[in-house]
């Protein structure tokens, strides 16, 4: 890690509607250290509010990266955790405060981290979620639980902080062991678009529900997270897999077959095996 504690360490805020808030996220991160702030496509910005908001961290706004997508926000990041303020249909591996800012400290000695925090309105969306590794929530009072995007970000900031006091105190926190170096977004996102095509191409996928499949598939990966060699071995297998499917369609057409699992099925069926009492 740099000569500053923090510098592998992104704060990302989704399409924030109030350039208030991100005045506000950006005092709460200089309070904490943090200082590298990503906007994807805010709604206003930049804006004498957020400078009047921010309370002297003007350095973090002047500094702030504006990008359109949350791909670009999250590129070069190997950890990338999301905060979520409800309970989805399909659970994704979940952290608390302090077991985030534990797994980003750990993570950020040595690669890029993102947190990244949703609308003010509605948080983030599935599909961006589904972007994360870890989503992270805030245990806030049940009957009260709506924070306001600054304090969120006060919140997981603060545990940051604290993880990283930890560590200089010479306390022993988990870390992940790498022996390659860990897969980034865009290399899991240009893989999952990989899996996808392979498994449309095989038929697999469910005809009425074909994203419940990659969801939960897209879940597994990013709780066993991978390095760069276990994902250049399974691009490997989904290109065998791709070509073996191109080769066999060409078969079954010469057959009068229509290409896919079906009529593979029915080939096969009509291969008779060999009486070897007859040789």
């Amino acid at each position: 890690m740099s000569a500053q504690p923090f510098a592998n360490i992104r704060i990302v805020l989704v399409n924030t509607s109030h350039p208030g808030n991100i005045g506000g996220a950006a005092r709460a991160m200089k309070n904490m250290g943090l200082s590298r702030l990503y906007l994807v496509a805010p709604q206003e910005y930049p804006s004498d509010k957020a400078v009047w908001r921010s309370a002297g961290a003007t350095d973090v706004l002047d500094n702030a990266v504006v990008v359109e997508t949350l791909d670009e926000a999250i590129a070069g990041c190997s950890l990338v955790v999301g905060t979520s303020a409800r309970e989805r249909r399909i659970p994704w591996p979940l952290l608390d405060p302090r077991q985030c800012g534990e797994s980003v400290w750990a993570e950020a000695a040595s690669h890029e981290v993102a947190l990244v925090f949703g609308r003010e309105d509605r948080g983030l969306t599935n599909e961006e979620l589904h972007k994360c590794n870890y989503h992270v929530h805030i245990p806030a009072n049940p009957d009260y639980s709506s924070l306001n995007l600054a304090t969120a970000v006060q919140v997981i900031s603060y545990e940051i902080r604290m993880a990283y006091l930890l560590a200089a105190e010479g306390k022993t926190l988990p870390q992940h062991q790498w022996d390659m170096p860990p897969v980034e977004a865009q290399a899991m996102e240009s893989y999952y678009e990989h899996l996808e095509q392979t498994l449309a191409e095989l038929d697999f996928l469910d005809r009425d529900n074909p994203k419940q499949t990659m969801t939960r598939l897209r879940r597994l990966y990013n709780r066993i997270r991978m390095d760069q060699m276990e994902l250049n071995i399974l691009r490997g297998v989904l290109t065998a897999v791709q070509n073996y499917v191109h080769y066999s369609g060409k078969v079954m057409t010469k057959f009068g077959l229509k290409p896919g699992l079906d009529s593979m099925r029915d080939l096969t069926k009509e291969v008779k095996p060999r009486d070897k009492s007859a040789e």
